[in-house]
């Protein structure tokens, strides 16, 4: 492993031990928080997608639709924390959460649950086997490319599961294939699943979902309805591809990094209300939940206060916090310059 780099105090270990000390009874989980905050998220945002699809175009629908963005992208990022949860912690929270927003956004559970873990491991963070992490700091077309293709994420999605899922259903082999290459959300296209007897089952079973659920929608709701739907997703989309540009400093050479490297390679945006829209569900904490991924989401506010109070005896730590999502893009475009 990369040893942390120079300008590290040659104290981290003693830091590290007084983090751990000053963050150990903020490692569960709140049900009732969870269970709030998502069934809120998704009323407010698919009142708000119903009244946009269906009210004459306006100033006000568009404002619905604003509305719509935020919250369902809200509800969509729990997905994260269910790719970290014990199951048996949130009983149904996963299934409840499919139903609710990963079916309709065509983002079932298994694009990302048992895939991000690659990217937390300290044998696979940063290197060809992370799912979710490229040179970025080294190329300002690659960045650009990425902002970019996000918009074109609906059109992905509905390919994959409308077009391609049913060809699967009916051609194993070709399942074997999307499973392998094409059902897991990543942004590293060399990556490749690996595929078990039991995921390919429940893909099968989540496609079947899916697909009944789609047919109905589009038997039974005007054209007007996915239009709506195909632009909240693609703004949503773009945000959240802003986000994770800002994540990460992603200056990584492909080598694996210890602790320490991985969190200085990440990035925290505590800021205000701005900062909760376009990073939820503690995603602005983004260096803390990788140095601490165990701690659940609505306690990293109060683990990253708990740190930066602890200051100056957390230098390490106090230097992976950033003011603002532009900064975070400023530092990454003109990286090296």
């Amino acid at each position: 492993m990369i040893a942390i780099d120079e300008r590290t105090p040659a104290g981290f270990e003693a830091e590290d031990r007084q983090a751990r000390v000053l963050v150990k009874d903020l490692h569960k989980p709140r049900p009732a928080v969870y269970w709030l905050d998502l069934l809120s998220s998704c009323a407010v945002g698919w009142s708000a997608f119903a009244l946009a699809a269906w009210l004459p175009f306006s100033a006000a629908t568009i404002g619905l639709a604003a509305v719509a963005v935020f919250a369902l992208y809200r509800a969509l990022c729990f997905l994260h924390e269910i790719s970290h949860m014990n199951r048996g912690s949130l009983r149904g929270f996963e299934a409840a959460w499919n139903a609710l927003i990963g079916f309709p956004l065509l983002m079932p559970s298994f694009v990302y649950v048992g895939v991000h873990q690659s990217h937390h491991s300290l044998s696979t963070y940063g290197t060809s086997q992370d799912p979710e992490y490229l040179p970025f700091a080294k190329s300002r077309r690659m960045t650009l490319a990425f902002a970019l293709e996000s918009f074109l994420i609906p059109a992905a999605l509905l390919i994959r599961f409308l077009v391609l899922g049913p060809v699967g259903l009916l051609v194993p082999r070709f399942h074997n294939w999307l499973v392998a290459h094409a059902s897991a959300l990543t942004m590293n296209f060399a990556w490749t699943r690996h595929t078990t007897p039991e995921l390919l089952r429940r893909i099968r079973r989540d496609t079947v979902f899916i697909l009944l659920l789609w047919s109905a929608a589009v038997a039974l709701l005007p054209w007007r309805v996915l239009l709506v739907w195909f632009g909240v997703v693609s703004v949503a989309s773009f945000v959240n591809t802003l986000r994770t540009l800002v994540a990460h400093r992603y200056e990584g050479d492909g080598e694996p990094l210890d602790r320490g490297g991985q969190l200085q390679d990440s990035i925290d945006v505590p800021g205000a209300v701005w900062t909760e829209l376009w990073a939820p569900v503690g995603l602005r904490y983004h260096a803390l939940h990788h140095y601490f991924p165990g701690i659940p989401y609505h306690n990293l506010a109060e683990a990253n206060a708990r740190l930066m109070s602890s200051q100056p005896g957390m230098p390490v730590y106090g230097s992976v916090s950033s003011p603002g999502l532009l900064a975070s893009l400023r530092r990454l475009i003109h990286y090296g310059e």
